[in-house]
Parts: C-alpha cells; sequence; structure tokens
C-alpha cells in the first residue's frame, strides 16, 4: 500500500522556519513581502502546519475575511484590506493560502475546496472575536482563485457570509483559455511530479515581458501557468507597473526558492482547486439574499473576462437585478493596480 501513498512530505515548513533565521534584519528588511506586513500577526499551529494569520481594526468593527489566489502570498489584498480598516472601521482578516507566503505547505492533501475551506475554518477559530454564529455574519471577499474558493464557503456556510464580494473570481474560467498540452499535463496524473516542478519553475521564472508580451493584442490561447501568472502581473499594453506589482511578481520568484511547498501547491491547484468547472456552485449564489452577492471584473482581464463570465456566470447567479455586477479598469490583477477604483466600487449602493 505504501506504493500508493504521496511521496513528499506531509508538511513543507515555511520560510519563517527555513530561511528567515538565516537573514540578515538588513537582508529581512529588504525581502518584499516582510514578516510584519501588516498589523496583528499570528502564526497557528494546526494538524496541516502553521497559518501565517493578519487580523488588525475596530474590535466592534464590521468582520471582513479576505481570500487570495493561486500564485501570491495575502500581500495582493492588503491595500483593499487597509482601506476597509481605515475608511469604514472594518475588522480585517487575511491569511496565507497552505504553500504560499509565510504558512507551511501541505504535501499530502489535495488543494481543493476541502482543504480551502478547512483553513479557512482555522484561521476563523484562532481570532480573539467570535466570527460565527448568527449575530457575527461577515464580508468574504475573494480574489482570483479565492473568488472560487469563497463561492464554495458561502454556498457551504450561508448562515456565515453576510455578503460575498468576487473580484475576478475563478471557477468558470473557460477550459479553452488553457493550452490543451499544458492543461494535459497538469491533470492527467501521467507526467512525473519532478518534471511539473521543473515545468512550472521555468514558467513562474521568465522576465514579464515575455508572459506580457505575449498576451497582449493577441488572442492565442494561454497555458495553465501562463494564465495563472497573470495574478502577479497583468499589466495593459503601455501601462507602467505600481510598485505593489513588482513586489509581488519579485516575491513569487522569491518563494520559487525558498518555500519548499509553493511548487507543489501550485501544481496541485491547477489540478484540483475551483478554477473551471464550477458551474454547481455558481448556481447555488442565485440562493443568496438578493443583493448580498457582487462581482467585480477587470475590463482588460484576460483571464477572467467580463464577456465571458457576463455570458457563463451571470445567468446562473441569478442575473443583473439578483447579483451587484461591477467593471472596473484594469487587467486580472486590478485590485493591486487600481485599487482605488476597487473601493469606488465597494462603495456602489447597496454592495457594501
Amino acid at each position: 500500500m505504501s506504493l500508493f501513498r504521496p511521496s513528499g512530505p506531509k508538511i513543507y515548513p515555511n520560510p519563517l522556519r527555513t530561511v528567515i533565521p538565516g537573514l540578515s534584519k538588513d537582508e529581512v528588511d529588504k525581502l518584499d513581502y516582510k514578516p510584519d506586513a501588516f498589523p496583528g500577526v499570528r502564526d497557528v499551529e494546526t494538524p496541516y502546519g502553521t497559518i501565517r494569520v493578519y487580523e488588525w481594526g475596530p474590535m466592534t468593527g464590521q468582520k471582513v475575511l479576505f481570500i487570495h489566489g493561486i500564485t501570491t502570498s495575502c500581500q495582493t489584498l492588503g491595500p483593499t484590506a487597509h482601506a476597509l480598516v481605515n475608511e469604514k472601521g472594518c475588522r480585517v482578516m487575511l491569511f496565507d493560502l497552505f504553500g504560499r507566503g509565510f504558512s507551511d505547505g501541505v504535501g499530502d492533501l489535495p488543494h481543493d475546496t476541502r482543504l480551502y475551506t478547512s483553513q479557512i475554518l482555522l484561521a476563523l477559530a484562532s481570532s480573539p472575536l467570535a466570527w460565527s454564529g448568527a449575530e457575527n455574519a461577515f464580508r468574504v471577499v475573494g480574489y482570483s482563485m479565492g473568488g472560487g474558493v469563497a463561492v464554495h464557503f458561502a454556498v457551504t456556510f450561508p448562515h456565515l457570509v453576510s455578503k460575498l464580494i468576487l473580484l475576478a473570481p475563478a471557477g468558470l474560467i473557460r477550459s479553452e483559455t488553457f493550452g490543451a498540452g499544458k492543461r494535459w499535463a497538469f491533470t492527467s496524473g501521467l507526467v512525473p511530479k519532478s518534471l511539473l516542478s521543473l515545468l512550472t519553475k521555468r514558467t513562474l521564472q521568465k522576465p514579464i515581458a515575455a508572459s506580457t508580451n505575449k498576451r497582449a493584442g493577441s488572442t492565442a490561447k494561454t497555458d495553465m501557468v501562463d494564465a495563472s501568472l497573470v495574478e502577479a502581473a497583468d499589466p495593459l499594453p503601455g501601462d507602467g507597473m505600481v510598485p505593489l506589482n513588482v513586489q509581488v511578481v519579485r516575491y513569487v520568484r522569491w518563494m520559487l526558492e525558498h518555500h519548499d511547498g509553493f511548487v507543489p501547491a501550485f501544481n496541485s491547484c491547477i489540478r484540483d482547486a475551483p478554477l473551471i468547472n464550477q458551474e454547481e456552485a455558481y448556481a447555488k449564489l442565485a440562493v443568496r439574499p438578493k443583493g448580498s452577492t457582487t462581482l467585480i471584473l477587470g475590463e482588460q482581464d484576460s483571464m477572467v473576462h467580463p464577456d465571458a463570465y457576463e455570458v457563463d456566470a451571470l445567468p446562473l447567479i441569478g442575473g443583473k437585478e439578483h447579483v451587484h455586477w461591477i467593471t472596473v479598469p484594469g487587467g486580472h490583477d486590478f485590485p493591486m493596480t487600481h485599487a482605488k477604483e476597487t473601493l469606488e466600487a465597494l462603495d456602489v449602493d447597496g454592495v457594501w
């Protein structure tokens, strides 16, 4: 039976336990995602490994949980989280998904909605405040793959989620968006994990220009790994990258070298996470209270395209009379490049 068990470790220690202790203070200060990136930091020990959680804001403020995407740490949602605390007096919680940032990697389980739902519950349970119960329903903001995870969480625990905000959510990305060759390589189970890891590292280490030039002005299909990379960098032709984009891209490459759980988590997500074919879960959003679900999409998003989602997602979730449907300038990384417009979308009547 041992032949059928995962060959890797159950838990991949995060950089706080492997790399950071050997760095000088100056080296730590130069990291693009620092251990003290946000207030209210805690490391939560769980049976799956350690989870890095941040929670701050007024203790009596409206609670908001953020769920980030496949490629990055929770730093991508920092601008929105800080603004909600400073401008709306919210209590926010961010955490790094397993295998990203300063959370350990999980090596013996698929990175699917079951694992990430469990992680969410563990993060919530670690809070000194109550995040569950009829009197403690909270808002959930899910970005990219985190949006797909948020959909599943909201339909599984509808009494916990008062408002669901989906930023460029995965789940209904059209399969033809992805090249057939690499999709087969990642999902067939026939390609050795070592080769898949090399493929992932090679793609995620490519220069930004090579990735974006491939997309700019082209209707050619994008392979699965390239499509996931736009979460870290999807600038529009002629646009300069804002500092957070630069930091995120550099940190992705840093994780490739210094977080042993990152590539296994990424590869498992390509196979198992809610990126495509999530019609059943999305359809359950139609039974949520009217106006309690919002989708915010980037007008030039190369992966979660507004036109495609208007055809594939909008009818499933009840139409524009049931949900808030908002487009903002920018590509797939609009929460970073267009944080102001993202916050303005949250101020649309009824969204928040």
